[in-house]
């Protein structure tokens, strides 16, 4: 198996995570939702778009997994799918780790050779 379409198969998820968080109106929604669920027009109320626009970001969102929704009648409600945020969050943490591990290493090596100064 080839190992690009192995790792770029298993980056997809989060790929979509961040592309639909890198939108500042979905980030909001996002942000609504984890306080409550919403209907999609209170979702909406707050924003000038029309209702078409404003479901493709909710497209965007529940294609990626961070919300999903259920319709009763002829509202729509939406809420937040909080485990597809802690993906984000587990690779956000990772970059953590890693660079803090770094600085570490780089304020050892650092002292080290303030100390051989001496």
């Amino acid at each position: 198996m080839n190992p690009q379409i192995s790792s770029a198969s298993a980056s997809a998820p989060i790929d979509a995570i961040f592309r639909a968080l890198a939108d500042p109106t979905r980030r909001n929604v996002v942000e609504r939702l984890s306080r409550k669920p919403a209907s999609a027009s209170d979702l909406a109320a707050p924003y000038r778009m029309a209702m078409p626009s404003f479901f493709e970001h909710m497209k965007v969102l529940e294609g990626c997994g961070l919300v999903r929704s259920k319709k009763q009648g002829r509202v729509r409600t939406y809420e937040l799918a909080p485990n597809r945020l802690k993906i984000a969050e587990d690779w956000i943490g990772k970059q953590r780790r890693f660079w803090e591990q770094r600085l570490d290493q780089l304020d050892e090596y650092l002292l080290s050779m303030k100390d051989e100064e001496k």
